[in-house]
């Protein structure tokens, strides 16, 4: 009996002494310093913590037909003969297509509002020839002029030195700003005597016909 009593209390030190043993050998969770400087860190007031997106948005692009690219305050005088680019778009039969408007003072032969009647007539236009008898309503403006004289007489290049010269609002002719706009005079070459309607010429791509301070828009039929 006592010998079975030592041999269990031998069993039981061997136990408690393997227990110790796991306790002393075991090894501590230990935590990441720098998960720790991650979690711990602050942030400074004002600062997001969202990435900052860095890509700046573009410029809108500037429109260029508001901003004048000749800012000359007057009209040019040119008293001078057509040149070959003019001549190439002038030349040709013009058929009055619209009434435009008037310029700021106008008399009883404007026919305002209506303008005269003269929608659909046609002109001559030619190097050596001119013919206004397509304005069959008006015998005062009907001419034909054999060699006719063709003279560029002011060239405007923006539209407050075309109304300081010419009184006439280019809104109403749909002028813009940086059109530039010649002054187109014909006379007889025989007697040098002008006759009563002139032309503009705008950009080389439109044709206005001024008569009696009324204007007409005209399109080309034929060159």
């Amino acid at each position: 009996m006592k010998k079975r009593l030592l041999v269990c209390i031998t069993i039981m030190l061997m136990l408690s002494s393997a227990c110790e043993n796991v306790k002393t050998t075991s090894t501590p969770r230990t935590s990441n310093p720098s998960n720790n400087s991650v979690e711990n860190a602050t942030v400074p007031p004002g600062v997001e913590t969202s990435q900052t997106n860095t890509t700046s948005e573009p410029e809108p692009e500037t429109d260029e037909s508001i901003i004048p690219k000749n800012t000359a305050e007057y009209c040019s005088g040119v008293w001078t003969n057509l040149d070959s680019e003019t001549e190439t778009f002038f030349y040709g039969t013009w058929k009055v297509e619209k009434l435009l408007g008037f310029a700021n003072s106008y008399n009883d032969a404007s026919e305002y509002p209506t303008g005269q009647k003269i929608i659909g007539d046609e002109f001559i236009i030619k190097k050596d020839f001119f013919s206004s008898k397509g304005l069959k309503n008006y015998n005062d403006y009907q001419y034909e002029l054999k060699n006719p004289l063709y003279r560029m007489e002011w060239i405007c290049y923006n539209t407050d030195s075309f109304y300081r010269l010419f009184k006439i609002n280019p809104d109403v002719l749909n002028i813009n700003l940086n059109d530039k706009v010649k002054d187109i005079g014909i006379s007889d070459s025989s007697t040098k005597l002008g006759v009563p309607l002139s032309f503009f010429i705008v950009n080389n791509d439109r044709l206005i016909l001024t008569l009696e301070a009324t204007n007409f828009e005209l399109k080309k039929v034929t060159d």
